[in-house]
């Protein structure tokens, strides 16, 4: 299990999402990064992977510390995805980690610049009735970290054109939570594709699953 993002050296639980992830075949080579929020000094900022950084032989001192203010700390240079995590730290004030991925069915998906739609209850995992699809910008460019943030004004999720996935949680664990179970059901929605067009829940029928989803996890019994 990947450690929550509120440990004491929360670059550990990002080194050990980052290994997960390349061993789900979610990420390969240097491919995708993965932040926590981390406030210093009063200033906003995170943790994240360093740009060019693999999986293998990533340690926790390999991360960079990058704040809201421009500055840097660190032995690398961050991911080149970074302004697009800030971008979503400013924009959610409630979200404490980001995940990108270049998974092979979320990317799929995104290369057909379709967003993944409600044919299954579980896309609520991403806070909606769906999985928006984020038109085509330039890695690490600033167009492209707006549209994230406006994406992300109202999911937990979405999908970037021809690019990937980009995911957010309260803490690391849900942000990989998110990422898995929405590669999963891009997999599953690009194979009832190959069928036909899948029929969608209706709004009525995803408000019930996301107000059911406030109360749902692993809780003691009374």
């Amino acid at each position: 299990m990947v450690e929550d993002a509120a440990d004491a050296d929360p670059r550990a639980a990002v080194v050990a999402a980052v290994r997960r992830l390349d061993a789900l075949g979610l990420n390969r080579g240097s491919t995708g990064n993965v932040s926590v929020r981390a406030p210093r000094d009063g200033v906003g900022g995170c943790w994240i992977t360093p740009t060019g950084a693999a999986a293998q032989g990533l340690g926790a001192d390999d991360l960079v510390w990058v704040g809201d203010d421009g500055r840097v700390d660190g032995r690398w240079q961050p991911s080149s995805e970074t302004p697009m995590h800030l971008a979503v730290y400013a924009a959610r004030a409630d979200l404490h980690a980001v995940v990108h991925v270049h998974a092979v069915h979320a990317t799929a998906l995104a290369c057909l610049r379709r967003p993944l739609p409600a044919f299954h209850y579980m896309v609520a995992v991403a806070g909606g009735d769906d999985v928006p699809c984020v038109p085509y910008h330039l890695f690490g460019s600033e167009a492209l970290s707006q549209a994230v943030a406006a994406a992300f004004a109202r999911r937990h999720a979405a999908l970037l054109a021809h690019h990937g996935l980009v995911a957010g949680g309260r803490s690391l664990e849900q942000a990989m939570t998110v990422t898995v179970e929405v590669e999963a059901l891009c997999r599953t929605y690009l194979a009832a594709l190959a069928v036909g067009e899948p029929a969608l829940l209706d709004a009525a029928q995803m408000a019930a699953v996301i107000e059911r989803f406030t109360g749902y996890g692993r809780t003691a019994r009374r």
